[in-house]
């Protein structure tokens, strides 16, 4: 193509495949503790003729596109109006166009009117990506989400009613070894409040340069868990998972210890089973070297 990224870009695994754009540069939150991926960046809005020229010489070499990913870390953030404006851009130049998606925080979903969220979906911005994180009010509070258990739950179910499908993801150990169950059960009661389309476990990595702030927002004896830690958040998780809606459900990103893949609440007791005997019998574990993010300071198994 006849563009190029301004880098670091970061994309969902699942959007490998697809066309990225980048409407924004950066993240407009950018104070999450545990998060490094945009430190080195200042929160841009790209201008509307450049993103377009992107798509251009885009469609240029691949006028088949039909999925497309709206980078940096929370497109949702511009106002409806520049998002529609690009959108409509997009159906122009890409007729086979069937998706549209992008990061977005709760507080990006809260900022829009139901009839804004409603109108981006019916322009095929259908899929959003949000950290979750946690549904313990302390938790997101010592990593700065800028959230609230209620606002989150809030901004998934207006993006469900809106027609929009939400991917959320959770941190397994970002509690710590002294509340890892009061975040897995937190957790748990927001998911069977208002549940995603799709949820993900992710187990906390942090960069070297961001473990030293992290650190600096815990209470002084904070302690990493280990994989049989995990383990054991994971299994209180899965516990208490009851939503109402389906909700597909995934443990395989890179972080994870254990891969697991599976639809809840229906496949909820053979997900458990399989945390159980990878706790009785530590099978099944990822070694380090086969997921590229396996925490540094796990147990050596």
């Amino acid at each position: 193509m006849r563009f190029t990224y301004d880098m670091p870009l970061y994309r969902p695994p699942s959007e490998g495949d697809n066309l990225i754009l980048q409407a924004t540069l950066g993240c407009g939150h950018n104070t999450c503790a545990f998060c490094s991926m945009y430190r080195t960046k200042t929160y841009t809005v790209r201008p509307l003729d450049a993103v377009i020229a992107d798509m251009e010489a885009a469609a240029a070499v691949w006028p088949d596109a039909h999925r497309v990913f709206l980078a940096d870390g929370d497109a949702l953030r511009l106002p409806a109006s520049h998002l529609m404006a690009l959108l409509e851009a997009l159906a122009q130049r890409f007729p086979r166009l069937a998706r549209v998606s992008c990061y977005a925080t709760p507080g990006d979903i809260l900022r829009k009117t139901e009839a804004e969220l409603e109108a981006l979906r019916a322009a095929k911005l259908s899929l959003l990506y949000l950290g979750v994180e946690s549904g313990e009010a302390e938790t997101l509070k010592r990593i700065a989400k800028g959230a609230t258990p209620d606002s989150i739950a809030r901004a998934l179910t207006r993006a469900r009613e809106a027609g929009m499908k939400v991917s959320a993801t959770v941190i397994l150990g970002l509690a710590g070894q002294g509340r890892w169950r009061a975040h897995a059960e937190a957790t748990a009661a927001l998911i069977n409040k208002a549940p995603p389309t799709y949820l993900s476990t992710l187990q906390l990595h942090l960069d070297p340069l961001q473990k030293a702030p992290f650190l600096k927002r815990q209470e002084e004896d904070f302690a990493f868990q280990d994989d049989l830690g995990v383990l054991s958040e994971l299994e209180v998780l899965l516990e208490r998972l009851a939503p109402p809606t389906p909700v597909i459900f995934r443990s395989n990103h890179a972080s994870n210890a254990l891969a697991l893949a599976g639809n809840l609440p229906k496949d909820g007791p053979r997900l458990l089973s399989q945390v159980r005997a990878a706790r009785e019998g530590l099978a099944g574990l990822r070694p380090r070297w086969e997921g590229g993010l396996r925490p540094q300071w796990e147990r050596r198994l």
